[in-house]
This record gives C-alpha cells, structure tokens and sequence, in this order.
C-alpha cells in the first residue's frame, strides 16, 4: 500500500485514523500496531513474519543487554553481536545473495544459482532502525523497552515504515508513553494535514511527470544528444528529489495527525553548496545512523586525516551498497565518497570561491553522480555523461517532451517550452522557496491554508492515473 492510491487515501487513513481516537485511550497503541502490520502485509503478506521475528529479535536483544550491561559486560557484548550478525544476516540474505551469487559465479569452477527472491519492502529502513535499539541500549543511550506492543509499534509505524526516516527508539518511544498523545489535537493534525498534501503534490503532480520524461530518457541513453542528456540527467535529479522529499513530507503529516513527531529527513538538499552540507541535508536520518553507529566506531576524524578518509570512504561505499545490490550503487557511492575526501582535504580554497561557483560545482556533482544511480548499466551512464560532454547539440524527441504536454493535446508543437517552464519552476521551488519542514514550524491553520490543502489534495486525487511507487521503496 502507497501514501499516493485511492485505497490509502480514502479507506485505510481515514479509517485508522477514526478507530485511533475513539477507542480507549489505553487501547491506542495496540490498534496503532496492528494497523501498522496491515499496511506493511498489504502487498506482501507474507514478510510480516519476517517482520515480526525482527521485532522480537531486538526486543529481546534490548532485554537481555539491559540485564547484563552493568554486571556482565561480557555477556552482553556477547548478546550485541549475536543480534547484528542476525540483522545484518537476513538483510544481505533477502538483498545482496543475488548479487553476490553472480559474483561469486564468475570465478572458475563455482556456480550458485540465483534465488530471484522478491526483496521485502523496507527492510532496508527497519533493520537499520531495530539494529541502532540494542546498539543504543548497551551504550546507556535509551531505555530498555519492557513493553513489546509499544516496541512493535516503533518498529513498524507505517508512515515511515517504508522508506524512512529511520528514527530512533529514544525519539519516538517517549511519544508512545506521552498520555496527551492519544488525545486528538488540532494544533498537530493541521500542519499534518498540510504536509501531506503537499507531499502528494510533489509526489503526483511533479515527481510523476518528470519521470515519464525521465524513463524516455534513459531508455534511450545511447542515442541522447548533448541537450537530452543534460534534460534527461536533470530530470531524474528533480524527480528523486520531489519523490524523496514528497514522502518525507507524507510520512511527517501523518505523524503529525497521530500526534507523533517524526525526525526531519529532507531539508532542501540542493541548495547546498559542497558535499558535506549536501549528506546534511538529504536523507539526514541515514546520515547519522551511518555516522553514529559506523564512522565514529572506525574513529572518526580522531586518528589523523589519512584515517579520516579512509573512515569517510568505507561509509560512503557502505551508503551505496545500502542504497540497492548492484556495483552501480557502489560506485555512486565511491564518488560521494571521493568528492567528500577532496572537499576534506581542499576545503579552505574551496571555500573562498564565490558561492554561486561552489553551489555550480556542487550541483553538477551531484546531477552527474545520479545519473550512475539511476542508470541500469555502467553502459548507459558512461553513454549519458559522455553526451553530456560531447557539445553535440541537438532538437529534443518527443518521447522526452511529451511528458510536459497541456491537457488535451493543445499547442503540441510547443512541448519543448513547456518542459523549459516546468524545470525552471521546479528549480525555482527547490532553490528558492521554503520546504515543508520550515512551513510547519510556523503554520497557522487559516481559511488561506485550508483552501490551499483541500485544493491540493482534490488535484492530486483528480491526477492519479495509477498507482505510482515511491523510488525509495527500492532501497
């Protein structure tokens, strides 16, 4: 089930939603984490086991480290390990075993044949989130969890159960326990109300029709001129960000309608002007886990810069490879890894360039570096970039334009201008307006806002054509 159908919209939210603040106050969490099942066994039933074992793994994990951390350090030592090693286990199971069973292949005299297994939704997210529980526990970080129903509910929350934010048991939890919480509050459900459909709008409206464009696109990589490889690359850098930040924005305003404060994750990204600042602000809740539970353990930049660089490359390597099981994420993730090496070791020049050639050169990074994230061959990115170099200039195809067409097929010969327009706009809003995140801070439920919600969601729910996955559902 997506945020952005029929079904979520109209049936399952509303529903929850109503169940939520009428039974019992006591009963709240319960209903909250049986829903919460339902939505993630939707599509496939079947990984709620899966899902429900990794619950009771951490929580038995957090127990048990809980009763040993002070008086059996050994053991409890023993009882971490034993549960990442678990963790870690079912997720290169389910995610990487392709992967590494191809690899593996190449070499002479091994052959292990593929499992084709469906990756379960998410689990990239919540095995980070349970793994930091125990991890945070033995640390004397977080309190150990002695009910299993509010540690289930954590786990599984359904607004960022699916592609994050991944939050912690200490910023959540304490919002399960917080008796006020289970009463309905308007002061939280209208700036819910409002990022959501702000997120449906950037999802629907923007993310969904740069990625029409976007899959002509690459389909047709070895064939782009300079023009459509610099659209069709930019493209898919506006619609990763519409779709990421759209979900980030879902997944906060329905947090918000349960009075529950999720961690901001997107916090407009491309206005960064070098690579440190960008992994400030995209995906920010990964950001940390992987410098909290990775790059301070390898030390951080304590040990001397030649250590800190290799420190940044393995957490950078390892981002790629958490981002999807191919080589093309790794190298992604070899290259923000590169670019944050060289910004450390040259960031006082690079700092005295005027900022609008920093935020040029950052960008342009970043534009390249996505279209080997996006690309589903070392092939076709090296053909992109290449075009993009080439200065073979060149009329855009209508496959690429199309996309950007007025309803009813009005003035078609002029496609081309019309995608101009939505580009600079979606720059525009990217670069030059405030996210959604800073316009809750201070939002004032008025008769302005409310039409603006009910019209943004009346749009959105007019333009669902079909039901469109989240790009991050993939990770």
């Amino acid at each position: 089930m997506v945020f952005s159908s029929i079904l979520f919209l109209f049936v399952y939210l509303p529903v929850v939603l109503a169940v939520y603040y009428i039974v019992p106050a006591r009963y709240r969490n319960l209903w909250l984490f049986i829903v919460n099942l339902v939505f993630y066994g939707w599509g496939e039933p079947v990984y709620i086991l899966l899902m429900v074992f990794s619950i009771a793994l951490n929580y038995a994990a957090g127990l048990l480290i809980a009763r040993y951390r002070l008086t059996d350090d050994k053991k409890a030592r023993a009882v971490l390990t034993v549960n990442t090693v678990v963790n870690l286990a079912l997720l290169i199971f389910f995610k990487y075993f392709d992967l590494l069973a191809a690899t593996l292949s190449r070499i002479p005299g091994i052959s292990i044949p593929a499992l084709g297994l469906t990756l379960p939704i998410g689990i990239s997210f919540y095995t980070f989130q349970t793994m930091s529980y125990p991890i945070d526990v033995y640390r004397g970080d977080t309190e150990e969890q002695k009910n299993f129903i509010r540690f289930g509910t954590f786990v599984a929350l359904f607004p960022q159960l699916i592609a994050g934010p991944i939050v912690l048991h200490s910023e959540i939890v304490p919002q399960f326990a917080d008796a006020q919480n289970r009463h309905f509050n308007f002061d939280n459900f209208a700036p819910g109300l409002y990022a959501f459909a702000r997120g449906l709008m950037k999802k629907v409206v923007i993310a969904d029709t740069f990625a029409v464009a976007v899959e002509a696109g690459f389909a047709s990589a070895q064939t782009l001129n300079t023009a459509e490889a610099w659209f069709v690359a930019i493209g898919y850098t506006l619609q990763l960000y519409f779709d990421f930040s759209g979900y980030c924005d879902m997944a906060t305003g329905v947090g918000l309608m349960f009075n529950i404060k999720i961690p901001i994750n997107f916090n407009s990204p491309y206005k960064s002007l070098n690579i440190r600042e960008f992994w400030q602000r995209w995906h920010i809740t990964l950001s940390r886990f992987l410098t909290t539970y990775i790059y301070f353990p390898l030390g951080g930049s304590r040990k001397g810069m030649a250590r800190t660089c290799v420190n940044l490359m393995i957490v950078f390597l390892l981002s790629g490879l958490w981002h999807g099981a191919g080589w093309l994420f790794l190298l992604w993730g070899l290259m923000h890894g590169a670019a944050s090496v060289l910004y450390r070791l040259f960031r006082k020049p690079y700092d005295r360039l005027h900022p609008a050639l920093q935020w040029l050169i950052n960008f342009g990074f970043i534009v390249v570096a996505w279209v080997f994230f996006r690309a589903t061959s070392l092939t076709d990115a090296l053909a992109i970039v290449k075009s993009m170099l080439m200065m073979n200039f060149g009329p855009l195809r209508d496959s690429i334009t199309s996309a950007f067409a007025l309803p009813g097929g009005f003035h078609e010969g002029y496609n081309a201008i019309y995608m101009m327009i939505w580009y600079a706009a979606s720059l525009f809003a990217c670069l030059g307006l405030r996210n959604t995140y800073e316009k809750t801070m201070d939002f004032h439920p008025t008769l302005c806002n409310a039409l603006t919600t009910v019209l943004m969601i009346v749009y959105c729910t007019l333009s669902l054509s079909s039901v469109s996955v989240f790009l991050y559902f993939n990770f």
